[in-house]
């Protein structure tokens, strides 16, 4: 069971146990409750409530695997007031956890599917529990492809993950950056040019989108160009949360509340909100 405290206001404290540099400016972590040894399960696309001490508390995706119940893996961007001390933290230093909260990728739908996983910079992050459970039983899809865009090549998250799925005969790894030098020998240019290349049924083709919100737009125009129903799309937005559960109204968008009714939606129901700037 997903070890929510009886009060979600109230962070629990876990301890980093390992800290992994992914980029110049992304760290990941390794969390363990500090009381206690229970499991902490949660389903992919889910988030959870970060807490530092003196800091601030953030949301933040779940990016570990799923099928690992023994910790909670945590990535996060350096760009805030809150997260860059939150990325300077050490092995051992202790943060609270509330979570986890939201709705989930829904992979259960997307059995006999093919499924295009389409993400741009750290929204590599929320979609890597979805495609370590999709690989996990992979006979339960049909084509899969992974479309990752960053903007350059030192930006590229979890780079082993990567070449291990592409490695697969069973799987498509297809990777652009923005900006690149001479060392770069891969594609060079945005994300949306993957789509247009990408080998998939478009009547049974079902797609999950994460990344930053002009990212979102050009990739599920794409996706729509290439014959795919918006209500096979599905997106995980980003808004100010605060209370995680729906109480105090500050990630409110239009009549949803993204943490409690997202932050994974099926873009087809917000696709009008959606084509309001700046709501």
């Amino acid at each position: 069971m997903p070890m929510v405290s009886p009060d979600p206001r109230v962070p629990r404290p876990f301890r980093i146990e390992a800290v992994i540099g992914e980029t110049d400016d992304v760290v990941s972590w390794d969390l363990r409750p500090v009381a206690g040894d229970a499991d902490f399960a949660f389903s992919p696309g889910q988030f959870n409530m970060i807490y530092q001490f003196g800091v601030g508390e953030v949301p933040i995706s779940i990016s570990g695997d799923p099928s690992r119940t023994d910790h909670v893996r945590h990535t996060l961007r350096a760009v805030g007031s809150v997260t860059k001390p939150m990325a300077a933290l050490e092995r051992g230093s202790v943060i609270g956890v509330r979570g986890p909260y939201g709705r989930a990728w829904p992979l259960s739908d997307l059995m006999g599917k093919d499924v295009v996983v389409v993400a741009g910079g750290i929204g590599l992050a929320p979609l890597r529990p979805a495609v370590l459970a999709i690989l996990a039983e992979r006979h339960l899809y049909r084509r899969v492809a992974v479309l990752y865009g960053a903007r350059t090549p030192r930006d590229i998250l979890f780079r082993r993950d990567l070449e291990s799925w592409s490695a697969r005969l069973d799987t498509v790894v297809d990777a652009t950056v923005d900006r690149a030098g001479r060392d770069w020998y891969g594609n060079v240019g945005v994300v949306t040019d993957l789509i247009a290349r990408a080998t998939f049924d478009p009547a049974h083709t079902a797609a999950l989108v994460c990344g930053p919100e002009i990212m979102l737009r050009y990739a599920v125009r794409a996706l729509v160009d290439r014959g795919i129903a918006t209500r096979c799309i599905f997106v995980s937005v980003e808004r100010n949360m605060k209370c995680a559960v729906g109480w105090c109204g500050r990630c409110q968008w239009g009549g949803a509340f993204v943490c409690r009714d997202g932050p994974v939606f099926r873009f087809d129901r917000i696709e009008k909100a959606f084509a309001v700037r700046q709501l």
